[in-house]
Formats: structure tokens, sequence, C-alpha cells
């Protein structure tokens, strides 16, 4: 886990009673909670994003991966793309990333 932070929080007295008799250990119980919440939030934040056009990914879409991997130096083409990877994938406003042709 590495270095920690002591923090202060503040709980309703009820809501910590609710915790002591659950968990002997307030930090660990805290933390898993701190953790999935965190964790929930970024599946949010993935998930509105992919839900999302973003401008260079249209660009990318419109241009197709392969004719972007092309215009990459041959080094860092041979790093980054793998045409023959994946699975082919379109844009369609309003629905957002499909599998391609359907």
């Amino acid at each position: 886990m590495g270095t920690t932070t002591r923090v202060t929080v503040t709980l309703p007295s009820e809501v910590v009673e609710e915790i002591d008799r659950l968990e002997k250990n307030r930090s660990r119980f805290v933390l898993e909670g701190v953790r999935r919440e965190l964790l929930r939030r970024r599946r949010e934040a993935l998930r509105e994003s992919l839900s999302t056009s973003h401008t260079e990914s249209l660009e990318l879409a419109e241009q197709g991966l392969v004719a972007w991997g092309e215009e990459l130096p041959d080094e860092e083409a041979a790093e980054l793309v793998d045409p023959g990877a994946g699975t082919s994938v379109q844009w369609i406003a309003g629905e957002g990333w499909r599998g391609a042709g359907g």
C-alpha cells in the first residue's frame, strides 16, 4: 500500500456505532468503502466517456486506424498499431461505438 496519510472524517454517531458493530478496524472499513466508491466513479466516468463522441476519436474513425498507423514513423507504428488485433468498431452518432457491420 505504500505510505499512509492520517485524515479526520466526521460521521454521525449512529453511523460510527453501526461500523463498530460490523468491523473492529474502522480505518480498514472506511478504506474499503472509499476504494469501492473510487472504482464506481472511475467506471461511471468511463461509461460516460464511451457514450460521448470525442473529436479526436471521430477524426480517427473517419480516417481509419490503419491509415492513421501508416502515417506514423515506422518505429512508432510497430509499437502502437497491430491492424490485425482487436475488433472492428464503428462510431454511430447518437448510439456510440458499435461492432462494425452491426
